[in-house]
């Protein structure tokens, strides 16, 4: 049989693929974050599992728990399937489509459509079996483009997958350092209300030996009901965080309160970061690789909507065998066969596919754009994150040596009452003074910890190596030419 094509012209024409070849933006390559202060942070690679370093069992616990039961997980992982699948079956594309058939069938023909013959006669059956073939000879690269756009956009699902376990992971560490610190904030409004119950009852002792006086105890008695009535806005605090962990480790919201009710330090700071150079953030950031990919599977869809343009080349084939008795179907003269070239050009139709192909421009254009933004909301936000861990730490620092202060200074009002010096009010004021430190220490411990935690998810480190191997491997780049 002679070609249907001389072969130097189809091998010419199945290594040319219209549209424009992606080529990755590049990516800004500044020497060093601006906000990073050479004694709080180091240039060292960007450090992994960074909830670790709190040296917190039950924090690495719930860590590990929400990596394999969180929902929101579990939805980015299933639409990461999802994308593979597509993938699988954009690849198919690329080779013939071949499908197997079978039939049998009994007609009767009227008498006017076969006149003169018996009724019997009018009776035939007829059997047939065959295999069928479809190729379509991507001479333009139409389904090479589709395959690259589908593989980009498997590695942008897979990137998706590890931004979101950044997004839990920030979140459930952050959670879990609050809790910590409304159980310190709780710990320290009733240890003050315990000093205040005891200052109340040395009033109406003294008010009883008729040294001291109705108004004290009036004040005394109006401080520790303040006092009280902060414990349980706190403790609706603890239990709403301790649900809003549960839901993120997988369970229902009551499920944590027996491991998560005990008390517990906040966990330590950190004296100096690794947040690596900005060009290794960049790298890093899967929300920029998500974006990046996108904008090259936009960029390949320019290619699909500009072969619309050329004619579009099918062969096709069948195989078969047809008779009128089922005896007879494998015979030597029932064999059938069809070798067919086909051909589609949309010339006539140029105005549609020059919209589809401005259609798909301005999609890369967004997408570019989008990507462009990613980036510098990266940069936005780890120079943030080190100003606000910075800022806190000086601020904890202030109100560190002002709870100290606000201490003794509680302590002599109370001696110097005792013994006659002052009056009741100053104890009642030295008393409030030093709720109110504490109480802003705890808070200032939460704020510098959170500011650590979004320290850490700006930096995104840590992440890559969650995501499953064999979902990696299925979403490498075959071969495409170009």
């Amino acid at each position: 049989m002679r070609p249907l094509l001389p072969l130097p012209l189809v091998l010419a024409l199945a290594a040319c693929a219209v549209g424009p070849d992606y080529r990755a933006p590049a990516l800004p390559e500044a020497g060093a974050l601006v906000r990073a202060e050479p004694g709080l942070v180091t240039t060292e690679a960007a450090e992994r599992d960074f909830w670790r370093s709190f040296d917190d069992a039950l924090l690495s616990e719930l860590v590990e728990e929400a990596f394999a039961a969180n929902h929101d997980l579990r939805i980015a992982l299933a639409r990461h399937d999802r994308s593979l699948a597509l993938l699988r079956q954009s690849r198919r594309d690329l080779a013939p489509s071949v499908t197997a058939e079978a039939g049998a069938a009994h007609q009767r023909a009227s008498a006017d459509q076969m006149p003169e013959m018996t009724r019997s006669q009018r009776d035939f059956e007829s059997y047939d079996a065959g295999v069928a073939a479809l190729w379509e000879l991507d001479f333009f690269g139409r389904v090479r483009r589709a395959v690259e756009a589908r593989e980009a956009e498997a590695q942008a699902s897979a990137a998706d997958v590890r931004a979101m376990q950044v997004v839990v992971v920030g979140e459930l560490v952050d959670q879990y350092v609050r809790l910590r610190g409304l159980q310190e904030q709780l710990r320290v409004a009733r240890a003050n209300a315990d000093n205040q119950r005891e200052s109340l009852a040395l009033v109406d002792a003294r008010l009883e030996a008729g040294r001291g006086t109705e108004f004290d105890s009036v004040r005394a008695r109006a401080q520790l009901e303040s006092t009280l009535a902060r414990i349980p806005a706190l403790e609706g605090e603890i239990a709403a965080i301790t649900h809003r962990l549960a839901v993120l480790t997988g369970r229902e919201p009551g499920a944590l309160i027996a491991r998560l009710e005990a008390p517990a330090p906040l966990p330590a700071l950190h004296e100096r970061v690794a947040v690596g150079l900005p060009g290794e953030l960049l790298r890093r950031r899967p929300d920029i690789a998500a974006a990046e990919r996108r904008l090259h599977a936009a960029t390949a869809s320019i290619g699909v909507a500009t072969a619309d343009l050329y004619p579009r080349f099918t062969l096709n084939g069948l195989f078969g065998t047809q008779a009128a008795g089922i005896g007879d179907l494998f015979g030597r003269d029932s064999e059938t066969r069809l070798l067919a070239l086909g051909v589609d050009w949309s010339f006539l139709d140029s105005g549609r596919v020059r919209a589809r192909m401005a259609a798909a421009d301005a999609d890369a254009e967004a997408n570019l754009a989008r990507y462009e933004q990613t980036v510098l909301q990266a940069l936005e936000e780890a120079e943030t994150a080190l100003a606000r861990y910075a800022q806190s730490l000086r601020e904890r620092e202030h109100l560190e040596a002002a709870a100290t202060a606000s201490a003794e200074a509680a302590r002599q009002a109370r001696v110097r009452f005792e013994v006659g010096v002052v009056d009741f009010l100053e104890v009642i004021d030295a008393e409030r003074s030093r709720l109110e430190a504490e109480d802003g220490l705890a808070q200032s411990s939460v704020r510098a910890a959170s500011a650590l935690v979004g320290l850490y998810r700006a930096l995104a480190g840590g992440w890559e190596a969650r995501m499953d191997e064999p979902r990696q491997a299925a979403a490498e780049p075959g071969p495409t030419s170009t």
